[in-house]
């Protein structure tokens, strides 16, 4: 992993806080000069927000200056009024617009087989419903279909939205948690530029998407499991779940 130096890149003291909303008064007021120096002295943030990103094959310099975009959007759209540090609300900024870029310059693609299969991974699926009353097992499906219940998984899996494992999320004591949240960097230290944009992303969801993306990802239950918890059809089930996943989606890319 290259260093700042390696990059061609000097190496600015930080700000202290009082620094910091200083600067962020005078370049809202148009300070050209604040508003370069707040870019220069967050070039470690943006550094270690990019490490995080290794190994997508893109050159470490073009994801930061992505990344500096993001920066420089904090910049521009931070209040002190929302009473949080600068750091903390630039953090997902500067990770969705590098998300964005990724996901814009490479989406991901799904070979026609794998399609074909997903649809009659689908039917076998609605089949066994009807047969069992109630949710089948991968394995079940892939006895039927006679393949491996690695080849359901993957086609099941294609046929999803692109969502990663670390947007699931939980619920303790009121208090909303991430998978993320039990993850470590590779030096030990918690992620914590990714809880904050989910956890941001979490409050967007009302307490009963919360608790089913909980069950439904966190605990491994089925739609039918979680109905019968909730006192829900498997329909509404399902619908919440599109419903959450599709709002967490959209905040963590936005």
């Amino acid at each position: 992993m290259a260093s700042l130096q390696e990059m061609s890149l000097p190496s600015f003291p930080l700000l202290s806080d009082k620094e910091t909303f200083k600067l962020l008064a005078k370049a809202r007021k148009g300070d050209q000069k604040a508003r370069e120096k707040l870019v220069n002295s967050n070039f470690r943030l943006v550094f270690n927000i990019v490490k995080r990103f290794e190994g997508r094959g893109y050159e470490q310099e073009d994801l930061f200056q992505i990344g500096i975009i993001g920066l420089i959007k904090a910049i521009d759209n931070f209040d002190p009024g929302f009473g949080v540090k600068f750091s903390t609300y630039a953090v997902p900024l500067i990770i969705g617009e590098i998300r964005r870029f990724l996901r814009d310059d490479n989406p991901v693609k799904v070979t026609r087989a794998l399609k074909e299969k997903g649809i009659l991974v689908k039917r076998t699926r609605e089949k066994l419903i009807g047969i069992l009353g109630r949710e089948p097992t991968a394995a079940e499906i892939a006895e039927e279909m006679q393949c491996t219940k690695d080849e359901v998984i993957t086609a099941m899996e294609a046929a999803q939205p692109i969502i990663s494992l670390f947007e699931t999320v939980s619920q303790k004591d009121s208090e909303p948690l991430c998978i993320i949240d039990s993850l470590k960097n590779e030096d030990g230290q918690e992620a914590w530029f990714e809880q904050i944009a989910l956890r941001q992303a979490f409050t967007n969801l009302s307490s009963r998407e919360r608790q089913i993306i909980w069950l439904r990802f966190f605990q491994d239950k089925t739609q039918a499991e979680i109905g019968r918890l909730l006192g829900l059809s498997q329909v509404q089930v399902s619908r919440i779940e599109r419903q959450a996943v599709s709002r967490l989606r959209e905040h963590l890319q936005s």
